[in-house]
């Protein structure tokens, strides 16, 4: 028997115990020959008490102690056995990440501390038993995953990076039960009897080229900030945080016996709802409900902190994705979008070139109207250029034993500029991952799992040659390594598009790649529609408010957005008179505009879309309620007033092969907005008010 470090053990088993006054807690170690426990005191009512004894058992000594318990005990009813666990109650092995087990949840329960003689009548009151279900409503058996000795919350990257490991694990966003365990981590001053939970998805599959096998892990790490349900956590709050914010991160590992150095790869990229704020309700009378855009950006300080936050997290470049309609007959997507585009301009106004976001406006829903080949060809394409300017994280790891302890002290001592010995392993870092790339559709569901399939699969060619395994990056649409890949990323898709949208995502491109039948896939979306219908209308508020108490928010409470109905019709005049205001071309400007752009593009041959520099923000509101922002483009008059007006409206620079296709519908909106006037009385005119929002981007307009 001895006293010892807390901080040096590692529990793995717990075995729970009840007398009738306290439950007893007993830990093993990973070696199964160390033990530790802690009790709970049962006759508080409503405080939580633990008392940890610091001294280390060996087996002999820990089954005496209990025995011993069990006989002062006695005439109560002496100590029994509750439950035996693992942090939870039952696991599932899943995968493994460096040597190390990733386990998910196969079984949990709710323990009662206070005993029954001493509870309040508030206990058995009709809100606690409400608090109780909600909390039981949040099913750990779902999509919730853990490791004991590798931090399945940080990426790759981020474990081998002294500066980042040195932080608490529970300091981390990705870890869901920070609030439930914080009580007893508080008064343990220890970690060590807590299992961080991550929630998302975690898939490890054994795939070959060439003869050679290899490991693909597919990890998505969804946000605790802002967390919740499709239509009640939409944008961003006002401390930066967005909702469905995930991490997706694709691993890629050799699979070669130990003692060999091994080749590891990783890439990271994001998802999340645009970072301003808006909001849309939900009604039983409609599937496509109005967007409102919440008129509180004041200079968009939340965005601001949003992308700050996702440069300290993977530094620079940040690249925005932006799959959002640009032409639509009820204004919905296109509003979004240009207030998206707003806030951008306005951040990159106030930054250096070098940190500049890097902006592309891709209308996904468009483009599907090709065969699904070309839409992801063309998406491949996008994303390869995202790839080579964020570059993949990749390490060679010598393992001379399977990881089967903390991580702490098999990543402490890495260096990560040379090859570093801790006594298991040798770890070399050939190559960092800068910056991130970002993607977003309207919910972050459906159209950006397709885009973040794109990224995976032109990445997966990188890692691939990196290792030696590919002699060209470029991996076929109809290779079987593409068909893998996109099976995984169509899991992760449904998973998340379940636990944000009520219903797994619409794959429809997947589907058509598979070459099902058409008239099936549109009735599985029409299924799948009603289904996230159903559940956003009548379920998501029950399940937001157990999310919300899982997470220590706010007590739960009925969800009602109130707006003054006066000056939510003035602020929706404003904005539709306000969003209008952008120089509206005629014919010979389109041209104009056009051959400009290409010009543009010609000299900037990228797929990437950068935010020009010298233009900060577009023009917003222009009523004293909210002032008109101007641009800077407005006061520099270069004589010539085609130019001055594209200077106006164009943001971007563009490839050609998204120039054209950006432009091919132009002549019929064209002739479309040339009716809508003569309808109205007016020659080649239309008024903005009346007709609602429109969009002008590279002299190309989007309803």
């Amino acid at each position: 028997m001895e006293s010892s470090d807390s901080s040096m053990f590692d529990v793995q088993k717990f075995w729970l115990y009840q007398t009738f006054a306290r439950y007893y807690v007993v830990g093993r170690g990973r070696k199964r020959t160390v033990w530790k426990l802690f009790s709970i005191d049962r006759m508080e009512p409503s405080e939580l008490n633990i008392f940890e004894d610091h001294t280390t058992y060996t087996t002999e000594e820990c089954f005496d102690l209990l025995k011993r318990i069990h006989q002062g005990n006695r005439s109560m009813g002496g100590l029994k056995l509750i439950s035996i666990g693992y942090g939870i109650v039952e696991r599932k092995k899943i995968g493994s990440m460096l040597g190390a087990k990733v386990y998910s949840v196969s079984k949990s329960m709710m323990v009662i501390i206070p005993n029954p003689v001493v509870r309040s009548k508030l206990a058995y009151c009709s809100t606690e038993k409400r608090y109780q279900k909600l909390l039981n409503s949040v099913d750990l058996t779902k999509d919730f995953f853990f490791s004991y000795s590798y931090n399945v919350m940080r990426s790759l990257q981020d474990n081998l990076n002294r500066n980042k490991t040195d932080q608490s694990v529970y300091k981390s966003m990705f870890v869901w039960n920070e609030y439930l365990t914080r009580g007893i981590r508080k008064q343990l001053k220890n970690n060590i009897w807590t299992v961080a939970l991550v929630y998302g998805f975690f898939k490890q599959i054994k795939l070959s080229v060439s003869g050679r096998d290899f490991d693909l892990t597919l990890i998505a790490r969804r946000s605790r900030h802002y967390a919740g349900t499709r239509f009640l956590r939409r944008g961003v709050n006002e401390n930066g945080k967005v909702a469905n914010d995930v991490e997706t991160e694709q691993v890629v590992s050799e699979d070669r016996a130990e003692g060999r150095t091994v080749q590891i790869s990783s890439i990271v990229q994001n998802r999340g709802s645009i970072p301003v704020f808006w909001s849309q309700e939900t009604s039983l009378l409609k599937i496509f409900n109005p967007v409102v855009i919440i008129p509180k950006q004041e200079d968009y300080k939340a965005t601001k902190l949003h992308f700050k936050n996702l440069g300290d997290r993977y530094g620079n470049p940040i690249i925005v994705l932006d799959l959002t309609k640009t032409r639509e007959k009820k204004p919905r997507e296109t509003l979004l979008h240009a207030e998206y585009v707003n806030a951008l301009g306005c951040i990159n106004a106030e930054r250096l070139e070098e940190n500049r976001l890097k902006f592309l406006q891709w209308d996904l829903k468009q483009h599907s109207r090709c065969k699904a080949i070309v839409v992801l060809s063309k998406l491949k394409e996008l994303t390869k250029l995202a790839v080579e300017l964020n570059d993949t994280f990749h390490c060679q790891v010598t393992r001379s034993s399977p990881l089967e302890g903390s991580t702490r002290p098999y990543l402490e001592d890495v260096n990560i500029s040379e090859n570093a010995n801790n006594g298991r392993c040798n770890v070399k870092i050939k190559r960092f991952q800068k910056g991130v790339l970002r993607t977003n559709c309207f919910d972050c569901l459906d159209r950006t799992n397709i885009a973040q399939y794109a990224y995976g699969l032109a990445a997966l060619g990188y890692q691939l040659q990196t290792f030696g395994y590919l002699e060209s990056p470029d991996i076929d649409l109809d290779d079987p390594l593409a068909r893998h890949l996109m099976d995984i990323y169509e899991i992760m898709g449904d998973k998340l598009a379940l636990q944000y949208g009520g219903s797994p995502a619409h794959n429809k491109l997947f589907s058509e790649r598979r070459g099902q039948w058409k008239p099936t896939i549109e009735y599985v979306d029409i299924i799948k529609t009603f289904q996230r219908f159903v559940n956003n209308v009548y379920m998501d508020e029950e399940k937001q408010n157990g999310i919300d108490l899982f997470l220590g928010n706010p007590p739960p409470q009925k969800r009602m957005l109130v707006l003054d109905p006066v000056k939510h019709s003035k602020w929706r005049s404003t904005m539709k008179r306000s969003l209008s205001d952008s120089n509206i071309f005629v014919e010979n400007d389109i041209l104009a505009a056009k051959q400009l752009l290409r010009q543009e593009s010609m000299g900037h041959n990228k797929c990437l879309v950068e935010l020009m520099p010298e233009i900060p923000n577009y023009c917003r509101y222009t009523s004293p309620e909210f002032p008109e922002v101007v641009s800077a483009s407005e006061s520099m008059d270069s004589g010539n007033e085609e130019i001055d007006q594209e200077r106006t409206t164009s943001r971007f620079l563009l490839a050609d092969w998204y120039s054209d296709s950006v432009y091919s519908c132009e002549e019929e909106l064209y002739n479309k907005i040339l009716s809508f006037s003569s309808e109205n009385g007016e020659d080649n005119c239309f008024s903005m008010f009346d007709f609602g929002r429109w969009i002008t981007r590279g002299g190309t307009f989007y309803l």
